[in-house]
């Protein structure tokens, strides 16, 4: 979930700090209450803790710690599955299809068997939170270097890929050179498909998405 805070840290500041293993490392109830503590004054209402041992480790190791009401935006990682195990609490891991509409529910409940998923490479997803939860999420990649990218985001960038296309696109009426020939391009289709007899002005004006009173004048001089 981390593809969205960028919180990767024991601290509730945003920045980043890797444990330094001098001896063994101890995740009890004390640790985890801590976590609870910092996600409590973390305006997100959540918390990461690094568990990565190096800076040349690449990849993405975590303890996350959420409280309810914590929102986690839509999001993917294109390059890496991501695994999750909840060590308490209860969660619902919830995966979307690319327009957003919800596709599967995982209840996580450790109380009840159910202690993690796999999120599949690419998969829009997000968790809800029923319960005060720490998870453990790993995943491919560095923070900001695996492709990761939000719902929201993604359509944004997908609707202005969509206006710059339309934008640069050239109109049926240009597409053919001059009116003229745009006019004798479509009413030779018209014809070939049999569907028109008789090709008004007022027609070829609105399929060419040209001013009535240009066709008018070209149609008159072709003798249409």
């Amino acid at each position: 979930m981390n593809v969205i805070d960028g919180t990767k840290v024991h601290s509730v500041m945003v920045e980043i700090h890797v444990y330094s293993f001098a001896s063994i490392m101890k995740i009890n109830k004390d640790f985890l209450a801590h976590l609870f503590e910092q996600a409590q004054v973390n305006p997100r209402l959540r918390q990461n803790y690094d568990l990565r041992t190096s800076e040349r480790d690449h990849s993405q190791r975590m303890l996350n710690a959420l409280l309810p009401g914590t929102v986690v935006p839509i999001h993917r990682h294109p390059q890496s599955t991501e695994n999750v195990f909840l060590l308490c609490g209860k969660i619902v891991e919830v995966v979307y299809d690319n327009e957003g509409n919800e596709t599967d529910r995982i209840l996580l409940d450790p109380t009840a068997g159910s202690y993690g998923c796999v999120v599949p490479q690419g998969a829009w997803h997000t968790v809800e939170v029923l319960e005060p939860s720490v998870i453990f999420e790993a995943k491919d990649g560095g923070f900001g270097e695996d492709g990761s990218e939000t719902l929201d985001a993604f359509k944004a960038k997908e609707a202005e890929n969509k206006k710059q296309a339309s934008s640069t696109a050239a109109p049926f009426s240009n597409s053919l050179g001059d009116l003229k020939k745009n006019i004798e391009y479509l009413i030779g289709m018209e014809r070939q498909s049999g569907s028109m007899e008789v090709i008004s002005p007022l027609y070829v004006s609105r399929m060419l998405n040209v001013p009535l009173e240009e066709v008018e004048k070209v149609m008159g001089e072709m003798g249409k």
